[in-house]
């Protein structure tokens, strides 16, 4: 192989990394995309902006919940601008109302 294939045989070896994450619906969530959770296959430096948007996309009824809703990564209040990474566990909270 001359040097100019080899450089050109390394650049076709371009691939996206995956990663899995659970997604966990509750309240109208949950009633709109009719399961309590999924796991999902994203690409590497997925944000959490991104499966909101991917979720707006595939289920546009959540729309409206989802601008009101806040982000829990891992059983803690994040920004939507977090990177996801392998394994995490993904909550979108609704806002909730009652009491006095």
């Amino acid at each position: 192989m001359l040097p100019t294939e080899v450089q050109q045989a390394s650049q076709c070896l371009c691939y996206t990394q995956t990663m899995k994450i659970k997604i966990r619906y509750f309240a109208l969530f949950r009633e709109i995309i009719g399961q309590g959770e999924e796991v999902l296959t994203v690409a590497d430096a997925t944000r959490i902006a991104d499966i909101r948007a991917l979720l707006v996309e595939r289920y546009p009824r959540v729309q409206p919940t989802m601008e009101r809703s806040v982000n829990a990564l891992n059983h803690r209040y994040v920004t939507a601008e977090t990177l996801l990474h392998e394994g995490d566990e993904l909550a979108f909270i609704p806002p909730t109302g009652g009491g006095r």
